[in-house]
């Protein structure tokens, strides 16, 4: 969401405490850490089973109890970073968040409470993340490595070298879902476990070749859900460091001969995963046999270490985002020099009026700056309607670094740079998220129209701004030397009238 919380685009370098929270399917869990000569020190560790996941309702809608439960645990997690500004704290949601319906006052909740922006990730996202937590918990040896993250709505599998990642899947299976489907009322049966590897057998095999082809030395388990399941092996004298096929098979029959999740603590299983864990034990059994896995070794970083690593690069000015914005300019053949005449234009209108209009908020100036870069990409796909394309290209492509709220934004700008100006893409936003996203497409159609002659020389301009009235004064004679930007201009008046905007052309 767009307000006055959203500060973490710019993380302040002086802070020396950052934060992640992950607001999981089934868990939240927090950490904080402290920067110390450019290296991170975890000093706090906190979670909490919300089950948000089994909180959904028949219509995907998230229950008042599920609500209480999410923000009482919210309210608590935030005592202990109240002192911290937006820059040095993410909040992420996970599976559940991707799939609940009618979500908005659970995130306006979820924002009051803990003082802090929350942004949806996509499943790959969430996967890179996971791999760069991993990637900094681990030695730093040559040769590619499999990372699987077993969560309660989604399994994330990652295949990467070092800190790159080459191969990101996040499958919509987890260990809360494959429980209420397979595993009704704790009961654990061999047909049960059965169908539940059946399922699973069938999500992986589509990335099967593709990651065989890939290959890797080294798998590793990075989840709570596989480190119960180490536990138990080495409760039972099964395993020590490693989790093994034969190890499985064996747990597996002795699950079956218990019968039942609550008998589980017999086999070193904690009571608080009890219920999830012959699911978890089921998408893990499937990975084993459909990649063939022969060992895996498990390790404690994850989504909120690689949320850590995240704040901590865009501290050291290595932003993925800005990565993930060249990759597109390069894959599209975007015209980079006109691209930043436009951001250079925009951001010097934003600038101006920004205070008079209530969006001197970082991510909003992020917003213009990555909208320039990316605004011409439906070329790639046809002229006609490109800001059509380049809306749907924006939106649909795995962007990593953003969140789905962010791209969403970013589309929307792009989708009405041009052309007619209309409601539907801010359909379903709240009063103060369209507003405020509406001013910033007013300020980047502007900014397009003054740059329209895209080898004009720069021009400064002055910008004001009264409520939704605005007035441009070019420098003396630029509206007769430059016809074509003045009819653009003259007709942006007709189409932001219509959105309820008066553009005064201060002319000589």
């Amino acid at each position: 969401m767009l307000t006055h919380n959203d500060t973490k685009a710019e993380p302040n370098s002086c802070s020396d405490h950052i934060a992640a929270i992950d607001l999981g399917s089934n868990s939240f869990h927090m950490v904080v850490a402290k920067i110390s000569h450019g290296e991170i020190r975890v000093v706090d560790k906190f979670g909490e089973k919300v089950q948000l996941a089994a909180g959904l309702d028949e219509n995907g809608e998230i229950t008042p109890e599920a609500h209480i439960r999410a923000i009482e645990c919210l309210k608590r997690f935030s005592q202990r970073i109240k002192s911290f500004d937006s820059a040095s704290v993410q909040i992420v949601g996970t599976n559940a968040l991707r799939a609940a319906k009618k979500k908005t006052d659970f995130l306006r909740d979820a924002e009051r409470v803990t003082g802090h922006p929350i942004e949806i990730i996509s499943g790959r996202e969430e996967a890179r993340l996971i791999y760069l937590g991993v990637a900094h918990t681990l030695a730093d040896d040559k040769g590619n490595r499999l990372v699987i993250d077993i969560g309660g709505g989604s399994t994330e599998l990652i295949i990467g070298e070092r800190f790159e990642a080459k191969a990101l899947e996040s499958m919509h299976m987890g260990c809360v879902s494959f429980r209420e489907k397979y595993f009704p009322g704790g009961e654990l049966t061999e047909q049960g476990f059965n169908k539940a590897i059946k399922h699973a057998s069938r999500e992986l095999f589509s990335i099967k070749e593709q990651y065989k082809s890939l290959g890797w030395q080294h798998t590793v388990g990075a989840s709570g859900s596989i480190k119960a399941i180490l536990n138990a092996l080495r409760h039972l004298g099964l395993a020590e460091e490693t989790i093994t096929l034969k190890a499985l098979k064996e747990l597996k029959g002795l699950m079956i001969t218990l019968g039942h999740c609550e008998d589980l603590v017999k086999l070193g299983v904690k009571s608080e995963r009890a219920s999830i864990f012959a699911a978890g034990f089921s998408i893990l059994y499937s990975c084993f046999k459909v990649l063939g896995i022969k060992e895996m070794e498990f390790t404690s970083g994850a989504l909120r270490e690689g949320l850590l690593y995240d704040i901590l690069g865009r501290i050291q000015h290595e932003d993925v985002r800005e990565r993930s914005l060249q990759s597109m300019q390069a894959r599209y053949a975007i015209d980079v020099e006109h691209a930043e005449r436009v951001e250079k234009t925009a951001l010097h209108a934003y600038k101006q009026i920004a205070s008079y209009w209530d969006i001197a908020l970082p991510q909003c100036e992020n917003l213009l700056r990555w909208a320039s870069r990316v605004f011409e990409v439906g070329h790639s796909i046809a002229h006609a309607q490109y800001h059509r394309h380049g809306a749907y290209l924006v939106y649909h492509s795995d962007l990593p670094g953003f969140s789905r709220l962010t791209q969403l934004h970013l589309s929307v700008i792009v989708r009405t740079h041009r052309r007619k100006f209309s409601d539907e893409p801010f359909i379903g936003m709240s009063k103060q998220e369209t507003q405020t996203l509406k001013r910033l497409c007013t300020i980047f159609r502007l900014a397009v129209a003054l740059t329209a002659e895209r080898n004009q020389a720069e021009t400064d301009f002055t910008l004001r701004a009264q409520d939704e009235c605005l007035s441009l004064s070019m420098g003396k004679g630029w509206f007769e030397a430059n016809p074509l930007n003045t009819s653009i201009l003259e007709l942006e008046q007709d189409l932001l009238r219509k959105q309820g905007f008066l553009l005064l052309l201060a002319k000589d």
